[in-house]
This record gives structure tokens, C-alpha cells and sequence, in this order.
């Protein structure tokens, strides 16, 4: 494996891997904001150039914290399964003496991951959720293609009747990642509430506030350009917060041509009928995270 640094190799790359989409979403919207900043300061490296085979997208040197799963994540799409246990095995490729997680769009990741896991005796914990793509994947879309989509994503009038008051939409910013992190099912730790903070400062995040003006509800976007840590407080539920700020981060996205996608829990049905009905659909690779602890810790 080695290094694509130049910005022409990261454009190629880029448009190569939305031929694969939704299976190379990870890192195909990972490479969306190394090629504007990087931001999180990510390498990517592939098995060969051009004709690669797998791709693999890794924090640079500065995993200081052996234990800091959420910042030693890496994201990996390949072309070749049954050559990925070599790949994964190789102590220059992954940091096996970290905790660490590979975050992907394809199941067959997980068989080479666990046979390496297993010969450096490392404990793996697997997450399987469903991922929902937005049916309009193109961002080149006319300024007709954009009033249609404004019109489909207004919050519709059954829900607008139940709110009792006017809801502000925002950006969020910093001093909102203690709250964030209180309501994260993947977080709530100080570890969590750093990554947080972290994806505060580079990447957009949309709220909504009551009268009062605080948050009842938001969503954040991170360095794959995934739509995650969402929350609404319960008694604001079904109220169509989620629409509005889905319109507003939708017109944020296609403003910027970047890419976005959500993962759901399978038991979260009302959520995932939210989504279908907004314009997502169902992509059946899935969402799948691999966290990896070495058994010294």
C-alpha cells in the first residue's frame, strides 16, 4: 500500500469511486473533505495506481491515544475481498497495538477482519445498521431539479399544526457538543465528547431551537460526510423537526456538491419510514463497523 498525496490522484479517485456508490460511500465521502482542507488530516493509500483494488483512508502519525477508537478510525472500500486479509495484516497499513475502528459500506470486510483480528488476538465487536442513500444522488442538479426538491421537503402541513410555537433552525457550533455527546448512543465519555467537539469545528451540524431558545433538536455532519449523532427531545417528537432541518441541511449540501447518507438501527422503523418518506432509500450493502480492541487493554 502507499500514499496518494497529489491532487490530481485524489480527483481521479474520487470520481472512479462514485461508480461504486453505495458500496465506497465511506470513503467516498471521507475523500470529499480531504480534498477541501482535510480537515481531520487523514492519508489515503491504495494497493496500486491507477488500477486499484482497495482503498484505504487512515488518520496520519498523530494517534496519539492508543484508546481513541473514534479518532483511530479508518474507512476502507475494496474490489477485492479475498485479498484484503494480506492487506489488513500488515502492521504499516493498520496499527494493531490500538483500539481502533474500521468503518465500511460492505459486509465482506468482516471475514479477513476477523481472521486477522483473531491472529493478532485482538477483540472484535461488530455493529450492523441499516444505511439510507438519498435518491437524488447527483448534486448537479438544475435550478428546476432544486424548486422540486424544496417543494418535496417542506415540512408537511399535519405536522406544522401540531407545533405550538416557532422553531428556529441553526448551525451548531462547539459550545453544543456537551449536549450532543449526553444524547449519542455511540458516546456519552470524554473521549466521544473530544471527537465531538472536533467535528464541531470542521464540519456543519444543524439544530433546531425552541422559543426559549434552546436545542430540542439536531444531527451533525463528520469527516465521511454521514448524518449522525441525531436527536430530538421526546416531547418535541413528531412534530416535523427532523423535515426542517432536513431542509435545511439538504440546500446546505447540494450548495456545497457534497455528498450525504445516514445509518439507522434496524429496530428504529418510525425513523426509517421518516426517511423513505423524505427521499432516502434503503441501500441493502449496509452500514457496518468493526471496533477493534487488543487484548492488553
Amino acid at each position: 500500500m502507499f500514499v496518494l498525496r497529489e491532487p490530481q490522484q485524489l480527483q481521479i479517485l474520487y470520481e472512479s469511486l462514485e461508480e461504486s456508490i453505495p458500496e465506497s460511500l465511506k470513503v467516498y465521502g471521507t475523500l470529499f473533505h480531504i480534498r477541501n482542507k482535510n480537515p481531520f488530516n487523514l492519508e489515503v493509500l491504495v494497493d496500486a495506481w491507477p488500477e486499484y483494488q482497495t482503498v484505504i483512508i487512515r488518520p496520519q502519525k498523530e494517534m496519539k491515544d492508543d484508546l481513541d477508537h473514534y479518532t483511530n478510525t479508518y474507512h476502507i472500500f475494496t474490489k477485492a475481498p479475498d485479498k484484503l486479509e494480506e492487506v489488513l495484516a500488515c502492521p504499516q497499513v493498520i496499527n494493531w497495538e490500538q483500539a481502533f475502528q474500521i468503518q465500511g459500506c460492505q459486509e465482506s470486510l468482516g471475514e479477513a477482519l476477523q481472521k486477522v483480528a483473531a491472529s493478532k488476538s485482538a477483540q472484535v465487536d461488530y455493529l450492523r445498521t441499516m444505511l439510507f442513500v438519498f435518491e437524488k444522488p447527483t448534486l448537479e442538479a438544475s435550478s428546476g431539479d432544486k424548486m422540486d426538491l424544496m417543494k418535496l421537503l417542506k415540512t408537511p402541513k399535519v405536522l406544522e399544526d401540531k407545533r405550538k410555537e416557532t422553531f428556529q433552525s441553526i448551525f451548531l457550533d462547539v459550545s453544543h457538543a456537551k449536549l450532543v455527546n449526553e444524547h449519542w448512543e455511540l458516546g456519552k465519555n470524554e473521549k466521544s465528547l473530544k471527537y465531538i467537539e472536533r467535528c464541531l469545528q470542521n464540519f456543519a451540524g444543524f439544530g433546531i431551537l425552541s422559543a426559549e431558545g434552546n436545542p430540542i433538536s439536531w444531527f451533525l455532519t463528520e469527516q465521511s460526510c454521514e448524518i449522525r449523532m441525531g436527536y430530538t427531545f421526546p416531547k418535541y417528537r413528531g412534530q416535523g423537526h427532523m423535515w426542517q432541518m432536513g431542509c435545511h441541511s439538504i440546500a446546505y449540501f447540494f450548495s456545497k456538491k457534497m455528498p450525504f447518507y445516514i445509518h439507522v438501527a434496524e429496530d428504529k422503523e418510525k425513523t426509517q419510514q421518516v426517511l423513505l418518506s423524505f427521499g432516502f432509500r434503503n441501500a441493502l450493502c449496509g452500514w457496518h463497523q468493526w471496533k477493534c480492541t487488543p487484548k492488553k487493554y
